[in-house]
């Protein structure tokens, strides 16, 4: 099976990467932006004719779609999300590759939810974010598209190569520089969130699972269990080996103190949760790696940055 790979130099895209590798089966090309990529082309200026050219060249079977942008403006934020997957879907269905297309969506599409509920693939998406609205766009893109396609929303990642600037990353990097300049105090915002966290290795696994099914539509990639950041920095705390004060701090009062780490900024509210059970009925997958795990990894590598 040969496998085009877009955004294979991102976060979820190094781990989808080296899922896929790791297949005896899979031929797997990379397209990106990167000098590493196999082929370079910059999907929110590259024409769809240009990369139409590239599919009728290669004659994938899959597409995987790992692009996007997760900060800036929301005009950046559009064009790296939205423009590109729009120039995605058009290549494909100029091309004769007839390719299956797996889309990685996210939960911000979803926006608020209420809390100790789960969400499901049903529920009518209401982004609380530039950035949701983005992946929306982009989600409804290839849902209406008429392509063979499946859109996996993938809730919160975690796990090794973190973005630093990721809340989990930022928080990582506050208790390191916290330990390291001897300050035992961490004053942190927003810790009664909860959100449903899942290791970017598993969603890989999903990302596999979903090539070579047959599933359509969107299906959530998730744990099935909100956890409270109150916990997680517990978590990271054990795992650490920090034995500091923790001040949760409101949003106004923020000032002065150790390291901070500002709110969760995905415009999803307090609570967020998937219902995963159509990920197991029609991939057959479920998550296998516990938070401990991802948390000790992430923290890993933050103690490694001296």
């Amino acid at each position: 099976m040969r496998v085009l790979l877009i955004g294979a130099n991102g976060y979820l895209g190094r781990h989808v990467a080296d899922r896929l590798l790791a297949d005896p089966a899979v031929q797997l090309t990379a397209l990106g932006r990167g000098d590493d990529a196999d082929v370079r082309f910059d999907l929110s200026t590259g024409s769809p004719g240009a990369l139409t050219r590239f599919l009728d060249a290669v004659h994938p079977g899959v597409v995987v779609n790992c692009a996007g942008a997760t900060r800036g403006g929301a005009r950046d934020l559009i064009r790296h999300n939205t423009v590109a997957t729009a120039t995605v879907c058009e290549s494909l269905r100029r091309s004769g590759c007839g390719a299956r297309l797996v889309h990685l969506g996210c939960a911000a599409e979803y926006g608020p939810s209420p809390a100790g509920s789960s969400t499901g693939e049903d529920a009518v998406p209401r982004p609380g974010s530039p950035y949701g609205v983005s992946k929306l766009a982009a989600s409804e893109l290839v849902l209406g598209s008429g392509l063979d396609a499946i859109v996996l929303r993938v809730f919160s990642p975690v796990g090794p190569g973190t973005p630093t600037g990721s809340p989990l990353g930022r928080l990582a990097e506050a208790m390191r520089r916290a330990m390291q300049q001897g300050d035992g105090e961490l004053r942190l915002a927003g810790l009664a969130v909860q959100r449903d966290f899942v290791d970017v290795r598993d969603v890989a696994r999903a990302v596999h699972a979903a090539a070579l099914s047959a599933a359509q539509g969107v299906v959530n990639i998730g744990s099935g269990r909100a956890v409270r950041l109150r916990e997680v920095v517990s978590v990271l705390g054990r795992v650490a080996g920090h034995t500091g004060a923790v001040h949760e701090m409101d949003d106004q009062h923020q000032a002065g103190g150790g390291p901070q780490v500002p709110p969760y900024p995905d415009g999803c509210g307090p609570w967020q949760q998937a219902d995963v059970r159509s990920a197991r009925d029609r991939l057959g997958w479920r998550p296998r790696i516990g938070l401990e795990e991802s948390l000790a990894d992430i923290w890993m590598e933050a103690a490694c940055r001296i």
